[in-house]
């Protein structure tokens, strides 16, 4: 927990302590007991409840008797009183959430992601859907804080440029975050997606429920995201969670970096709609291509065609469909081999799993991954790894993307008191 203090010009940082303090006190807190988790006196304390009271930050939820004495009023933070926006950039949807400050979301859209447009039209297009989104909730404006990004690295943090996204045509060097930021006025922060998807699993979970752990991103490409000691890790380019060419099939098909059974190749929704037609139990999309042995193949940027197809095989999984269930059954070994050389090296003791393609297989495919992991022949931590799935859903990187916005915010950092 950050300690405050006392000095007067410091008052924006004891602030944010008091607000990250009550925050993360389920039931609320009284002043006395503010002033003691904090180290601030009961003075300063007095004087920045006032001000978050009066600006609509807190509210006082009802009295409670703590020891002797009069009851203590409790303070907790009042939901309607900020607002973050999270836009999450998938090669195939663009997710947009609206975030209270208790991290429900109030609202929310989707679009289908116009790879091979101009960026710009995108962005054009994005400006109007965040702005939609304000006007609709019915949330006054000025109680947005910002717009967090979750975009497909490689990305650059320090200029909010998005650099070599795959599967995205034409994003080579966008800068997002000042475009962005100059179309809505708004304070708009870029994260890559994966980073984005364990920042909410940290902000919506209790207390240190989850503090080391790996986030299996499942989208229209796969990434991990890191926690240790309940931090995000971003590496030294803000760029960790590349996983897709972690080897999980030494004999499986040759992937683009020229060696065989990468786990990116293997597990991608387009490689098992491309299985599912080879072997018969799903047609090829109207727009397939023919390879050079007359078998129909899935075009680059038909993302549209690849999540029908990939919702069609995942409901004959459910269904029992044996062939469809082979191939979510290699799925799953596929996953669990990647996650437990992870676990390995960082020594984790959680696996959560997540992203837009996640909730379609989940139900067939995560019941297997608490065996095939802890059960593997090359898991060398002493102690078993729990495995779950993500409690947000599909919009998880969304959500951490609005996250970020409120963490940013409401978050005290030492490094603001440098002169």
């Amino acid at each position: 927990m950050r300690r405050g203090t006392n000095v007067h010009a410091l008052g924006g940082f004891n602030q944010t302590v008091i607000v990250d303090t009550i925050r993360r006190a389920h039931d609320g807190l009284s002043r006395v007991e503010i002033a003691r988790i904090t180290g601030l006196s009961a003075q300063t304390v007095s004087n920045v409840s006032r001000r978050l009271l009066d600006d609509g930050v807190i509210r006082e939820a009802g009295q409670r008797i703590l020891g002797v004495g009069k009851p203590r009023t409790i303070l907790r933070l009042d939901p309607s009183g900020l607002y973050a926006i999270g836009v999450h950039i998938d090669p195939s949807v663009i997710t947009y959430v609206l975030l209270n400050l208790d991290g429900d979301v109030i609202a929310h859209d989707a679009t289908r992601t116009a790879s091979a447009v101009h960026p710009d039209r995108v962005i054009a297009d994005m400006h109007h859907c965040i702005e939609d989104l304000i006007s609709t909730s019915g949330v006054e404006r000025d109680r947005v804080l910002g717009v967090g990004i979750a975009a497909p690295g490689p990305v650059n943090l320090d200029s909010g440029i998005v650099l070599e996204p795959p599967l995205l045509d034409r994003w080579h060097g966008v800068a997002l975050r000042d475009a962005l930021a100059e179309a809505t006025g708004l304070l708009v922060l870029l994260e890559k997606d994966v980073t984005a998807a364990a920042v909410a699993e940290l902000w919506t979970s209790e207390g240190r429920e989850r503090d080391d752990f790996v986030f299996f991103y499942y989208g229209t490409g796969i990434g991990v995201g890191l926690a240790l000691a309940h931090e995000v890790v971003r590496g030294s380019s803000s760029n960790a969670g590349d996983a897709g060419h972690i080897i999980v099939d030494p004999n499986g098909p040759v992937c683009s970096c020229g060696r065989r059974g990468c786990l990116g190749d293997a597990v991608m929704p387009r490689r098992l709609v491309q299985l599912a037609i080879e072997r018969g139990i799903i047609d090829a999309p109207a727009d397939a291509q023919t390879n050079a042995t007359g078998a129909a193949s899935v075009g680059p940027f038909d993302t549209g065609a690849v999540d029908e197809a990939f919702t069609r095989l995942a409901a004959l999984a459910e269904r029992g469909n044996t062939v469809a269930r082979e191939i979510l059954d290699e799925l799953a070994e596929h996953i669990a081999a990647a996650v437990v050389v992870i676990v390995n090296l960082l020594d984790l003791d959680m696996a959560v799993f997540g992203g837009p393609y996640w909730e379609r297989v989940s139900a067939y495919v995560l019941p297997q991954l608490p065996a095939l992991i802890n059960d593997s022949n090359v898991l060398v931590t002493p102690h078993r790894v729990e495995v779950s799935a993500s409690a947000i859903g599909a919009d998880v990187a969304a959500v951490g993307a609005a996250c970020l916005v409120l963490d940013n915010t409401l978050s005290p950092r030492p490094a603001t008191l440098l002169i």
